[in-house]
């Protein structure tokens, strides 16, 4: 049996991928500061014996009582409300969270698998976006601090990789939606939801041309895991390359709540990617993995879930 050390793993993907370890058969020790994590997404496993919460701030000194033979790095803030809010906090834990987790990784020769990002592509000029593409990043922008410290991270992972023979895993993850997204988080998919059913405007910015690929959270971690069991030391895009416009997905969440909201219109945001669509040709070959799940069959779990919340 593998102890697995989740780091954000009261987060909306980390809770998930907590349960999918434990669903595998893994020991899961859940860490997260509850900066924007919630014991509401792991409470249903607290009387699992084979999992345990520890409420800790991964930028300082890191240790554990007990052997791990994982860590899923996946603690930091995940949207543009948090990056604003939380600017420093998200730079720390790109780096000397990243950092500690690594010693951690180093002095129990474990498997170090780092959540890294689609946003490392930034703007990206290279359509789709596949891993040999590196980035069109304004590291002073308002999304620069989630940007480069996940960039950074990825440096410092492969560092460790090279210098102290971990054996790393990376997986640069795409829009991920489902159930436990934060309300008010500021992504599309709850924000856009959320406004279907209260029957307010639904806010789109720009013209609403640029796109998103929307990839279900139960194939998401279920890529995750695969890469984990892999061997692959670099980057290994994991997300759903179905592209659609936020115009689209915002006709496709009004049919699906039986809204009656108008659009609205709001100015592009600074930095605003305008594409974002994963070549997942590396995920398919090395690790026989695609997603399964339909945007339609997501977004009604997911609206599901968001009509509990208000």
């Amino acid at each position: 049996m593998e102890h697995i050390l989740v780091t954000g793993g009261a987060g909306f993907l980390g809770s998930h991928l907590c349960d999918l370890l434990l669903k595998y058969g893994h020991k899961v020790t859940a860490m997260d500061n509850l900066l924007t994590g919630s014991i509401d997404n792991i409470a249903h496993n607290v009387d699992n014996p084979l999992f345990r919460f520890v409420k800790y701030d991964v930028t300082n000194y890191l240790y554990l009582d007990e052997h791990v033979d994982a860590i899923f790095h996946f603690a930091s803030p995940a949207s543009p409300i948090d990056y604003a809010q939380f600017p420093i906090p998200t730079l720390k834990v790109g780096s000397l969270g990243t950092h500690k987790t690594l010693g951690l990784a180093v002095a129990h020769k474990a498997v170090y698998l780092l959540a890294s990002t689609s946003e490392v592509y930034g703007d990206p000029q290279v359509h789709p976006q596949n891993e040999n593409y590196w980035g069109n990043v304004n590291p002073i922008g308002p999304r620069g601090v989630y940007d480069e410290a996940k960039r950074f991270a990825e440096a410092l992972t492969m560092a460790y990789h090279n210098a102290h023979g971990v054996d790393t895993r990376i997986v640069r993850i795409f829009n991920t939606y489902g159930p436990r997204m934060r309300l008010h988080d500021g992504r599309v998919v709850p924000t856009m939801i959320y406004q279907a059913l209260k029957g307010e405007p639904l806010t789109v910015f720009g013209d609403g041309k640029q796109t998103r690929s929307f990839c279900y959270v139960d194939d998401e971690v279920e890529g995750i895991y695969r890469l984990f069991k892999s061997g692959c030391v670099e980057p290994v895009n994991i997300g759903n390359p179905d592209e659609m416009t936020v115009l689209e997905f915002t006709h496709l969440v009004k049919r699906l709540t039986n809204s009656t909201s108008e659009i609205v219109f709001r100015p592009l945001p600074i930095d605003y990617p305008t594409k974002r669509q994963p070549d997942i040709s590396k995920a398919k070959k090395l690790l026989d993995w695609q997603p399964i799940v339909s945007i339609e069959e997501g977004l009604k779990e997911t609206i599901k879930y968001i009509k509990t919340l208000i």
